[in-house]
């Protein structure tokens, strides 16, 4: 049995160890982060539990607003001061926050902690640095693909493998156009081939574009027009774009054609909706979207569905943007080592395993697409079309300064197409000259 003499000095040991417990979570530094997928926070919530566990100097605030206000919120809280320290940043929004300053050159860091860069998956990190500067460590990449509502698709006699394996072209659409007229449906249940249909008064749409898809037409037009034969510029921040291209054009033409066939919704019309809640409701049969969007679909089409390949373009081949997030450092934060260690932590196989394991995202680092894959078939899904779009044609995205003007002309330009206001070849020759004339500034 203990002596009363031992309990003086254990009860001190024990003071001592809670005055140097609450010092500590008194010191601690926290670091905010931003983010706007809320599909993501699960994962990312695991993430920084983990890291804090690792670092007890340091607390992780996740701070998560939707798509919408994001950019928005961002801009005001960069001019008030109050920015988070680590955002999760975007290829169209970077190189004006680099321009002005306003992110952190990460070479520096990556130089002393001899972070790897050819861990991740090819060409993601290099989309993040200009001049040997780098302003971001990736996060994740993602592709794009076809959701169909497939008992619809089985009701209206179009199997799984004709899914798989459409092509199209700007004249008559290929077999893509043949299964969107065949998914299409009037009121009275004919089909867009029969001579009976009636465009006026459609019960379910084939095809819907999600929207005008700006300088990027990322989900909405890129796949088709590069399949197609065109390309954006030449290299990333060339400023020489190519939005003049005859190839873009009769690809945008075409399908701004979609709707006056009654084979998709006028843009006015599906806009306030969207395409993506036009297809949950049912009244939309296929829709191209990213892989970010797999969970969300999951979770709100309450029909059978599947993931299925673009089609096939006049080039032979299919095409999609390969794109991916970023993580960056606000420059006016007074956090910058803490947050240079969260950014490291996020770009880490230690946390991207677990984003892989959510199944949300697939992880910019190497190897970890088949977790991703395997995620999403424990769940039901099989999301392997990302992958085969993955190892089709792949393209980055537009990067030039001034992005976010550029981004206006190229939207306005393609909103009066898509609504029929005006020829899209003089249409998008304006908007060339003017898109290239910002991006020289």
């Amino acid at each position: 049995m203990a002596s009363h003499k031992q309990f003086p000095a254990r009860m001190a040991r024990f003071l001592a160890a809670a005055v140097a417990a609450c010092a500590g979570a008194a010191s601690a530094v926290e670091v905010k982060y931003s983010l706007w997928d809320t599909n993501q926070l699960p994962a990312y919530r695991q993430c920084a539990a983990d890291f804090e566990k690792a670092n007890p100097g340091i607390t992780i605030r996740i701070l998560q607003t939707g798509w919408a206000d994001y950019w928005t919120l961002m801009a005001t809280s960069f001019v008030s001061g109050t920015a988070p320290d680590v955002l999760a940043n975007h290829l169209m929004k970077y190189p004006e926050y680099a321009k002005n300053g306003l992110i952190v050159d990460l070479s520096p860091y990556i130089r002393r902690d001899k972070i790897d860069p050819s861990v991740y998956a090819p060409g993601l990190y290099e989309l993040w640095g200009r001049d040997g500067k780098q302003y971001g460590l990736p996060k994740d990449w993602d592709t794009v693909a076809m959701v169909v509502n497939l008992d619809h698709a089985r009701k209206a006699g179009v199997t799984l493998a004709e899914l798989q394996n459409m092509d199209w072209n700007p004249r008559d659409g290929g077999s893509f156009e043949n299964v969107v007229r065949r998914l299409t449906f009037d009121a009275d249940g004919n089909n867009a081939l029969s001579p009976r249909f009636d465009k006026r008064r459609v019960a379910t749409y084939g095809y819907q574009n999600p929207g005008h898809g700006g300088m990027m037409g990322q989900t909405d037009w890129s796949h088709f027009a590069v399949s197609n034969g065109f390309r954006f510029q030449d290299r990333p921040w060339e400023p020489t774009f190519y939005y003049d291209d005859p190839k873009l054009v009769e690809t945008l033409a075409y399908i701004a054609g979609l709707s006056r066939k009654g084979l998709s919704a006028p843009y006015e019309h599906a806009k306030p909706m969207g395409s993506n809640a036009m297809f949950t409701a049912a009244k939309v049969a296929m829709v191209p979207e990213g892989s970010w969007m797999i969970t969300f679909f999951r979770d709100n089409a309450k029909f059978q569905h599947a993931w299925v390949p673009l089609p096939v373009g006049p080039t032979g081949t299919r095409a999609t943007m390969f794109n991916g997030l970023a993580d960056s450092i606000w420059s006016g934060s007074k956090v910058k080592e803490e947050a240079w260690q969260w950014v490291k932590y996020l770009g880490s196989a230690a946390c991207q395993q677990v984003v892989a394991s959510h199944g949300v995202v697939f992880p910019a680092i190497k190897g970890m697409t088949e977790r991703t894959i395997a995620a999403h078939q424990a769940r039901g899904l099989d999301s392997s079309a990302f992958f085969t779009m993955a190892r089709a044609k792949t393209f980055l995205a537009p990067i030039a300064d001034n992005g976010g003007e550029v981004d206006h002309v190229i939207s306005t330009a393609l909103e009066a197409i898509w609504i029929g206001t005006g020829d899209p070849a003089t249409l998008m020759r304006q908007a060339n000259t003017r898109a290239n004339e910002i991006a020289k500034r």
